[in-house]
């Protein structure tokens, strides 16, 4: 079985208004076989500036989190966590997320079968799409 193409994104919540509502739809991404985790971690950063990675036993707001299916854990390192967690500000917190994208990896692998290589690649903010 190929790979598919491996994302990350690190989605903000300032002033830790945060109240778990995506999980739902990730469970839905994962059920139909659109991605897989591979990590997930929730940071903080508290007044001082000090930054914590949180589990989801720690927090009542991550209890939603429990029941997503995948391999998450061992992805990330603490100087990930400290990286993502340096462009956080005060008072505030972030999840942090690793996924598999499934639905591209019979793509990849022909991409890859084909001797194709990536070239580049990237998001295109969603302000951009707007205007367009």
């Amino acid at each position: 079985m190929g790979v598919g193409p491996i994302e990350y994104i690190v989605v903000g919540f300032p002033g830790n208004k945060f109240n778990g509502e995506i999980a739902p739809e990730l469970a839905k991404l994962i059920d139909s076989g659109i991605i897989r985790i591979l990590d997930l971690v929730f940071i903080g950063k508290d007044d001082a500036g000090e930054v914590v990675a949180f589990e989801f036993d720690q927090l009542d707001e991550l209890e939603a989190f429990a029941g997503l299916e995948g391999e998450i854990g061992g992805f990330l390192s603490d100087e990930d966590v400290a990286y993502a967690g340096a462009a956080l500000e005060p008072g505030s917190s972030a999840a942090l997320l690793v996924w598999e994208d499934l639905w591209a990896a019979p793509f990849a692998t022909a991409v890859r079968e084909s001797r194709g290589e990536l070239l580049g690649g990237s998001r295109v903010p969603r302000e951009l799409i707007e205007a367009a």
